[in-house]
């Protein structure tokens, strides 16, 4: 597959079918992918033949398909033809009961997830959350967090991870470098974390640091007062090459978070161009506004060589046979949840 000859962008659409000026603007314009939520969802069916006229409008059977499912509050699938998952914090408080049981609960939750995205065309999942909550923070992350500790996040992290790729579907680790001290909400504002870089070692990256071997991560429209005082990660090369690729030592696909979100000042057009300057491989635009999808397309740059390398190879980590979620993994991921419902 030749990804150099896709735009840099995953894009959303208005509605549960391509529109007659989205089937031209992406058969013209080829966006790398497509992202989806609960407005371009009704039935499985719906959601299969809307993803299979995407790839055949883009002409790229493998064009990734992405979609937000972490359970809880943040699932685009929904019943009911599809099952309710629990927020990542319920396997946290399992894996202080039992980390045996909380690590192998996670396994089986998103390898279940991953069973029911694969069944759809869904190729990519925004999860797991390697965010590090701290006390006072605000309340975006909130039971979307594994826990309070570096050790608990990365333990369900890596457990989501793995559950994920061997339901044949890729793991998106985000929002790197960390949104767990952020006061405020970045889909509404831009937040400002003013701690020591020493500190944010020893705890906010140290997840995405045990983590750096997922195959794509999303930043995090957040500016760092001790790194790049004037950027949020997303546009800042000192973050991405000096935290992200440097500390970090990520070196998948790295995605931007939604363009339009309000903590980015800025066109979408703008934004996406200096997010792709700064070191982003992919930029994301979800509202499915068509102009400025538009101007988005006319102004991104070709997706460098890097970009479309690391696309490769992440799609290499997928299985060959995907692993099935039959009744025994239902039946046994039941018994592991009971102490976590109680």
């Amino acid at each position: 597959m030749d990804w150099a000859g896709f735009a840099p962008v995953v894009v959303g659409c208005a509605g549960k079918q391509l529109t007659a000026e989205e089937r031209v603007l992406f058969g013209v314009r080829k966006p790398l992918g497509l992202i989806l939520f609960a407005r371009n969802i009704e039935t499985p069916e719906q959601v299969r033949a809307l993803i299979a006229d995407f790839r055949g409008v883009v002409e790229n059977d493998l064009a990734p398909v992405l979609i937000d499912q972490e359970g809880g509050r943040v699932a685009r699938l929904k019943p009911p033809h599809w099952p309710t998952f629990p927020p990542g914090a319920v396997f946290g408080r399992l894996l202080q009961q039992d980390r045996a049981r909380g690590i192998e609960a996670a396994y089986l939750n998103s390898r279940w997830i991953g069973a029911e995205l694969a069944a759809l065309g869904i190729d990519v999942d925004c999860a797991p959350v390697a965010d590090l909550p701290v006390a006072g923070a605000h309340d975006v992350i909130g039971d979307r967090a594994y826990g309070d500790t570096p050790a608990a996040v990365v333990a369900i992290g890596q457990a989501v991870m793995r559950g994920l790729r061997d339901a044949g579907v890729l793991p998106v680790i985000k929002h790197i470098p960390g949104h767990g001290r952020s006061h405020t909400d970045s889909h509404l504002e831009l937040p400002v974390v003013d701690t020591d870089i020493r500190t944010m070692e020893q705890s906010d990256f140290l997840p995405f640091r045990a983590m750096n071997n997922a195959p794509w991560a999303m930043t995090a429209h957040i500016v760092y007062g001790a790194i790049d005082a004037d950027r949020p990660a997303t546009l800042s090369p000192v973050v991405i090459d000096r935290i992200i690729r440097g500390h970090i030592g990520f070196n998948g696909v790295l995605i931007s978070d939604d363009l339009t979100m309000k903590a980015l000042k800025g066109t979408p057009a703008e934004t996406g161009v200096a997010s792709l300057q700064a070191g982003c491989d992919l930029v994301l635009h979800c509202s499915g506004d068509l102009a400025e999808m538009q101007g988005l397309l006319a102004a991104l740059p070709a997706m460098t060589d890097k970009a479309a390398g690391r696309l490769a190879d992440a799609r290499s980590l997928l299985p060959a046979i995907p692993a099935s979620f039959g009744p025994a993994e239902r039946e046994r991921y039941a018994g592991l949840m009971t102490p976590a419902a109680a």
